[in-house]
């Protein structure tokens, strides 16, 4: 089945641009990890309190939520996590500077997958513009590669917060107290799913127009 080629051009164009804008509200947003302690403290405030009596000393709510630079609680300003790049500086023990290093993994590899999208952005317009197959090849490439980057980044932060759990119930002394806490990725993280297929269809797009281009030029050269 041919597709014409403006077509192609269009749904490049429309996957290219929805891919980059998830992607820079997926990196710029705090919802890729939530904790939410509101049963925890519901319990806890009962304990403490059976008959229901207002507790004018009820502590500061323990939920929180975070993203892939900061950490955000309900009630209090957001706290930057701990720079990555400055762990040669710091006295840690060895997994928290495997936490670190995997932390500074996923922070080049989802802003590095933006910047290929830019490029990629610039060469697929320029192609499509001058109807260079070459350069439609090697941009299908080039969305493909960012893709890649993309879900290895995702891949990195996934692998990074279950190593941080695993670290949290080592230093947790009582972990009968996890049972009580919903923990679970949020919505930032699935903006980051979602952009990593949208850049692969994007690929998947330049590379079947470079196809089509290339059996017009057969098809013209054969009359």
């Amino acid at each position: 089945m041919r597709v014409p080629l403006g077509a192609l051009a269009g749904a490049a164009a429309l996957t290219g641009a929805l891919s980059f804008v998830l992607l820079a509200a997926a990196i710029g947003t705090d919802f890729w990890y939530i904790i939410d302690t509101e049963q925890l403290e519901l319990s806890s405030l009962g304990a403490r309190d059976p008959e229901g009596a207002a507790n004018l000393s009820q502590p500061e709510p323990l939920s929180s939520h975070s993203g892939l630079w900061r950490t955000c609680r309900v009630q209090s300003p957001c706290t930057p996590l701990m720079n990555p790049f400055w762990q040669e500086n710091v006295t840690v023990s060895e997994s928290s500077r495997q936490l670190l290093t995997m932390h500074g993994t996923f922070v080049i590899l989802l802003p590095l997958s933006l910047i290929l999208m830019v490029f990629g952005g610039m060469t697929g317009f320029l192609s499509f513009l001058v109807r260079a197959c070459l350069l439609l090849l090697l941009t299908g490439v080039l969305f493909l590669f960012g893709a890649t980057v993309t879900l290895a980044g995702i891949s990195v932060y996934i692998a990074y917060s279950a190593a941080a759990f695993q670290e949290a119930l080592c230093l947790l002394e009582e972990k009968a107290l996890l049972d009580q806490v919903d923990i679970h990725f949020g919505w930032s993280l699935a903006l980051g799913w979602i952009s990593f297929i949208t850049e692969l269809l994007t690929g998947v797009a330049f590379l079947a127009a470079a196809r089509e281009l290339r059996l017009r030029r057969r098809q013209d050269q054969a009359i």
